[in-house]
Parts: C-alpha cells; structure tokens; sequence
C-alpha cells in the first residue's frame, strides 16, 4: 500500500500496564502524524498469547484514549492474522531462504562457547547470532515440506546467494533515520550483506510455539497498514536492519524510522511493564492529568 500521507503507529503488547515509555511514544506517534495531517494507527501485537490478556488490552484503549489520542476502528490484532504470518512463511521455505532448526538457547550457547571455552558468546539486534548448527541439515532449496513442530530460521548467507548481484556495494541495505539511533546514528542508515551475516546472523522468522516471530509479523503488519513512518524506542535500532532485509527480500516498502530516546527510571535503567510504579493507570488513579504526562515525558 502506498500513500502520501504520513501514516504512524503505536503496537504495544497487552502483556502489562502501559508506562511513561508507552506514553512517550504513544504520543510522539500521535502527535507527528497530526502535525502532518495523517494518520495515528494502533495495532495490539498480541502473538505471545501465553503472555496476553484480555484485561491489558482493555486497559491500552482505556489509556490511550485518557492521553487523548484517537485512532480508526477496528484495530490491527496479530492474534487475527496467523494465516497471513504462515503464508509468507512458506514463501521463504518454498523459495530456498529458510530452514528449521530444534536448537534451545542453551543448545545455542553450548555450540558457540565449544571452541573457545569462557568466551562471551556474540550477540545480535535478534540476541545469540546463531552458530549454524541445523542449517546445513535441512531444507535444500526449498525441496522437503516445511515441519509445523520447530523454529523457523532465515538463512542469510541464502538470501544474499539469491538476490545475486543486487547485493554488491557498502550501500547494499539502508534507510532514512529521522529520530537517532543509541550512537547518535542518524540520516541515512547502510550496511552490507556481510555486515548482515556477521552481526544478525540467520534470525527466527517463527518460532516453535507461536508459527510466527515479532521481525516477520511486524514487517508484513507496517506493509498491510501502509506504515510510513516507524517511531518507536532507541532500544531497536540495530533490529530495523532485520525489518529492512526481509522488507527486501519481500519486495515491500521501507517506511522512514524515528528512533526516540528512552524513558528512564531514577537510576537510569530503561522502564519495563514490570514497572507498575510507573504505570499510566497509577498517574490517573493520583490525579495527574494527560498534560502532566506530556511534562514527565518532554513532549
């Protein structure tokens, strides 16, 4: 979908209380597409659906609308579109960039601390950069049925065989960054396929128990929706190359992406739902109105 309208979105999980973080982010969204004259979607990321509850999500309407935003009806529900995630799922089995793969994570770091032991095992924007261990036994360009009962990865040196010479060059990947990355990173964001295959390594595009991963459902999500602009927490810069390599691969649009800074606590630790001290809710509940939260959040 395409537009010349500025289209943003606010996707939180109904997994806890919204806090100032959501709050900060929630109206930065808003706030850009109004000043625009576009358009503020919400979409409940609600995959983890042992993690899920029906009240949270309650609670995220009840929030939102108490800042004042609005937003079209019905939302997004990731719950609602499983069969869209495992359709283009099968497409990257079908199409040779995919492979299943039984590794636990301590299986995973098992394999990568072997060769030298006591090594910190290296990390990605995905977490453990996988050591590869399952690739070379399964899914031979596409040819056996892809199993319904293991992870789902992507084979990135696969993806780089495939699309030939269009992954040449140190401007292979790149995206226009408006917000600022956690190293003041800002403008025109590149990186190389090998910068790709030694930092991100082969992802998970759906694991075991969900037939689907937060990469693959928000990618296609923001492409459904036609997401123009991205705005979310510093804290996923590094996963935006994910979403701009499957975006590519996909052959779908990449929206611009606005980084913020995050919201932290007194001792500069990045708030989580966990912290219900500082739930939207709480302020409500004390008498704070939604111009006392636009202060505690800068805007």
């Amino acid at each position: 979908m395409q537009t010349d309208t500025m289209i943003t979105r606010f996707a939180p999980s109904p997994t806890g209380p919204l806090h100032l973080g959501h709050a900060y982010s929630a109206l930065l969204a808003h706030d850009m597409a109004m000043e625009r004259g576009g358009d503020f979607l919400l979409r409940i990321e609600d995959i983890d659906q042992s993690r899920a509850r029906p009240e949270w999500e309650a609670q995220i309407y009840q929030d939102l609308k108490w800042l004042g935003l609005w937003w079209p009806t019905p939302v997004m529900r990731q719950s609602e579109r499983l069969d869209a995630y495992r359709d283009k799922l099968r497409w990257f089995w079908n199409h040779g960039y995919a492979f299943s793969c039984s590794c636990s994570r301590r299986d995973v770091m098992e394999a990568m601390s072997a060769p030298q032991e006591g090594a910190e095992p290296a990390t990605g924007p995905d977490g453990l950069i996988y050591p590869g261990t399952c690739r070379a036994s399964t899914n031979k360009s596409g040819t056996v049925q892809m199993p319904e009962d293991t992870a789902i990865r992507l084979m990135m040196d696969a993806v780089a065989r495939k699309q030939g010479s269009a992954f040449t060059g140190s401007d292979l990947f790149s995206f226009e960054e408006t917000g600022q990355g956690p190293n003041s990173e800002t403008g025109r964001i590149e990186f190389s396929m090998q910068d790709a295959i030694d930092t991100i390594g082969d992802i998970v595009l759906a694991r075991r128990d969900m037939g689907t991963s937060y990469h693959l459902s928000v990618v296609l999500d923001d492409a459904a929706q036609g997401v123009t602009h991205v705005v979310r927490g510093e804290d996923l810069f590094e996963t935006t190359k994910i979403h701009v390599i499957l975006q590519r691969v996909l052959k779908l649009p990449t929206p611009v992406y606005h980084h913020h800074t995050l919201i932290r606590d007194d001792a500069g630790k990045r708030l989580a739902k966990r912290d219900d001290a500082r739930a939207i809710s709480k302020y409500r509940d004390e008498g704070a109105t939604p111009e006392d939260i636009r202060k505690m959040v800068g805007l």
